[in-house]
């Protein structure tokens, strides 16, 4: 941990005191995860195509996909183990949400990874069952609210819900917002791990919303910026920009393993992992409605899929060729290539709509 062993020596050294600096601290979190996976990245895919953790194509879908069956899962250990190290090294653990941002990110990995091993090692079709892997979700984003919830840090805000493009609390839903907020990290949770089934597409939106996500937690935990633009202002969200800078470089690196041809595949155990922090970083900062904006890929991502069993359950047909909406546009006649570029257009065009909320009224 670089910042506590550097914090009590910038009373002797002026130059030190930089660490002081969020700005600071999050360029170099960004840059060193960068380095890890850029560095580290063609090892732990060798290692992991050693251990047989390779991807099992089992789903009827594009004729395209049969050629990817083989390719190293798992992926997702790589971009943990980046951010982890990153903050380690940058991060300030006097930080609560820091801390369980950390947990999370190592339990939502864990249940991924569990789910990958029994699929592509013990060949498994479905992996882990989908009700106990549900529970484990559930559990801890259960724990992790309740936490967020008997904050005495953030009580004024906690349980109030705000809507982007109005500055004042909408409602105080009260005890009910651990429920509420319970739902959102398990929506954002899978909601991920339905985007993620072409080269690029997963990895490429969360840098697009965590790094929407980043200006917030930074505004948010300044507090002359979040009274300008009128937003709550929670302190110890501010340190979180840290760790969404760490997200930001190792998936960045990610990105140059995974853009097609993919050499590696994040897996569930990166999808589930970031997927769930990304939840877990909303409801801290009180954007949990931002989140579904700028998340706006992963929401269509996520109502192709409900749409498509519930019509078909009703009538025994489908709306879409394949669901989730990504395997359409492809059996539509769409190059994988076109559908990831086209989706993070999308991406992109949603985290400014968020963002354009910022002190309008």
């Amino acid at each position: 941990m670089l910042y506590h062993f550097i914090a009590p020596l910038q009373e002797y050294v002026s130059f030190l005191r930089l660490f002081q600096y969020i700005t600071f601290r999050s360029a170099y979190a960004a840059v060193t995860a960068l380095l890890i996976v850029l560095i580290f990245g063609n090892l732990a895919i060798k290692w992991l195509r050693k251990l047989k953790f390779k991807e099992e194509i089992y789903v009827l879908g594009p004729q395209s996909h049969k050629s990817k069956a083989g390719t190293p899962t798992m992926g997702g250990i790589i971009i943990i183990a980046a951010v982890l190290f990153s903050i380690f090294l940058w991060g300030n653990f006097s930080n609560h949400y820091l801390i369980l941002l950390v947990t999370a990110l190592a339990l939502l990995g864990g249940v991924g990874f569990i789910d990958d091993y029994l699929k592509s090692v013990l060949k498994r079709k479905n992996g882990m069952p989908a009700n106990i892997k549900f529970i484990f979700q559930v559990v801890i984003a259960f724990v992790i609210a309740c936490i967020v919830y008997f904050n005495p840090s953030n009580e004024e805000y906690t349980t109030k819900l705000f809507i982007p493009f109005f500055n004042e609390a909408i409602i105080d839903i009260l005890w009910f917002w651990v429920i509420f907020a319970t739902f959102v990290v398990v929506a954002s949770t899978n909601a991920v791990n339905l985007t993620d089934g072409l080269d690029g597409l997963a990895i490429g939106s969360i840098l697009i919303v965590v790094t929407s996500l980043g200006i917030m937690t930074y505004v948010t935990g300044h507090i002359k910026l979040a009274a300008y633009l009128r937003i709550p202002y929670i302190p110890a969200s501010a340190e979180l920009t840290v760790f969404i800078a760490a997200i930001i470089g190792a998936s960045v690196g990610f990105l140059w393993f995974n853009s097609n041809p993919a050499t590696v595949f994040m897996g569930d155990t990166g999808a589930l992992a970031l997927g769930g922090v990304i939840g877990i970083m909303a409801i801290m900062i009180k954007k949990e409605i931002f989140l579904f904006i700028v998340g706006g890929v992963w929401v269509l991502e996520t109502l192709s899929v409900i749409i498509q069993v519930g019509y078909y359950k009703l009538t025994h047909k489908r709306v879409f060729k394949m669901a989730p909406l990504h395997h359409h546009f492809e059996l539509s006649g769409w190059s994988e290539q076109k559908v990831v570029v086209r989706m993070w257009i999308l991406g992109i065009i949603f985290a400014i709509l968020g963002l354009s909320s910022l002190k309008i009224l």
